[in-house]
């Protein structure tokens, strides 16, 4: 059954970045995309960006456009998500979640998720 392991997150001064990666296991499809979710306390899961197995990548949420990126490695089956300057309004648990098509929709497009990573950024 297909897993995602995620890795990364952690407490990060304002300004400073953080790179998570999610691992998919047990993956034998070629054609997939993962995609990074969000949420913070009291707020709904907001989708942040995506990678495809297609070379595809996207970042969707306006707040950390210009500061994150989504990028992936075919070869381990990996996506990464690079993020820079990070601000106290990023902290939230972040979740990568797969499907076997193209990057598209909202979480319920998503039926494969990893177990989530804390990322705090505070002084």
């Amino acid at each position: 059954q297909l897993q995602l392991v995620e890795s990364g997150g952690g407490l990060v001064q304002p300004g400073g970045s953080l790179r998570l990666s999610c691992a998919a296991s047990e993956f034998t499809s070629d054609y997939y995309a993962i995609a990074w979710f969000r949420q913070a306390p009291g707020k709904e899961r907001e989708g942040v960006a995506c990678a495809s197995s297609t070379g595809f990548s996207a970042v969707y949420a306006d707040s950390v456009k210009g500061r994150f990126t989504a990028s992936g490695d075919n070869a381990k089956k990996t996506v990464y998500l690079q993020m820079n300057n990070l601000k106290p309004d990023d902290t939230a648990v972040y979740y990568c979640a797969a499907r076997l098509s193209g990057c598209s929709g909202g979480p319920i497009s998503y039926p494969y998720w990893g177990q989530g990573t804390q990322v705090t950024v505070s002084s």
